[in-house]
């Protein structure tokens, strides 16, 4: 009865570690997604929107969450580091405001900033396109 058991142990600790190692896989993908969005995609969106109108931070995200109907809902902690980078870069310049009596910062895009956007959408443009016909050919592979 213990061999049995003991085997029984042994096949379940198996099946754990595959499964973990499954996870930590999917963990590792997903970040590589993920950074795609944030290091191409986001700096571009977010002179993308700043060029639409002055904002802050907080509604950056939550325009690109409604843009996205919810699928992409970036971090703000990733927003304002970019926006303080653009700041030093001199892509925007941020003034504070004490709207409602609530203390913000609204960037605004610069000519140089509008200059880097349209660089940026012409430089990407293709990898966008690449990207998508990519995940079109494995989607209609996998799930067609």
């Amino acid at each position: 009865m213990t061999k049995g058991l003991s085997n029984n142990i042994e096949y379940n600790y198996d099946k754990y570690k595959k499964e973990l190692k499954n996870l930590k896989k999917i963990e590792k993908e997903n970040k590589a997604v993920g950074q795609v969005f944030t290091k191409g995609l986001l700096p571009l969106y977010v002179l993308h929107i700043l060029s639409l109108s002055p904002t802050n931070g907080n509604d950056i995200a939550t325009q690109i969450g409604k843009k996205t109907n919810g699928l992409w809902i970036p971090s703000t902690g990733g927003i304002y580091p970019l926006l303080k980078k653009f700041e030093k870069e001199n892509l925007v310049v941020g003034k504070w405001d004490d709207k409602n009596n609530k203390m913000q910062k609204i960037y605004t895009i610069t000519e140089k900033g509008k200059e880097a956007l349209e660089e940026k959408k012409y430089l990407l443009k293709q990898n966008i396109e690449e990207a998508l016909k990519v995940f079109n050919i494995v989607y209609e592979d996998l799930y067609k």
